[in-house]
């Protein structure tokens, strides 16, 4: 079988931060990366089921919540993969931030986080999201259009 994509990106390269890492005409799939890998801990499942609930439903209620295809957890466990339409780079990198700006500060009831709602509800971190959105800020908070290609 033909190699995808996302496995062509030499991962001992990468580092922290936000990437294209496709365009399928007018969707582009971000990639998130909190963590380097193989190098680092990868982050709970609980944080990350946490931060996906919060970041998902944040950029929903957006201005272009209807531009939103996806935003989920890498299967590794070092980031996420956010899929926009029809949005400019700037524009999705600056939600990025505002996103995660959101959870870092967020208090109250996660949403989607009940049982008739989740299929792992007991599954979440509100701490530990907001400790990994926090770190992460301090990553991406100068982050650009211009930065978004892969390290080489």
């Amino acid at each position: 079988m033909k190699k995808i994509p996302s496995f062509q990106i030499d991962h001992n390269k990468l580092t922290k931060g936000i990437y294209i890492s496709r365009i399928d005409d007018d969707i582009t799939t971000y990639d998130i990366r909190m963590r380097e890998p193989n190098r680092e801990t990868v982050m709970t499942n609980a944080a990350m089921h946490t931060i996906e609930h919060i970041f998902a439903t944040y950029v929903r209620n957006t201005e272009f919540g209807d531009n939103i295809i996806y935003f989920g957890p890498m299967g590794c466990r070092t980031g996420f993969y956010f899929l926009t339409r029809s949005l400019t780079d700037n524009y999705s990198v600056q939600l990025i931030k505002d996103a995660f700006k959101y959870i870092s500060e967020f208090w109250g009831q996660i949403p989607g986080a009940a049982a008739r709602e989740c299929g792992n509800y007991a599954d979440h971190n509100l701490p530990q999201a907001k400790e990994e959105a926090k770190a992460f800020l301090e990553i991406i908070k100068d982050w650009t259009k211009e930065d978004l290609k892969y390290p080489e």
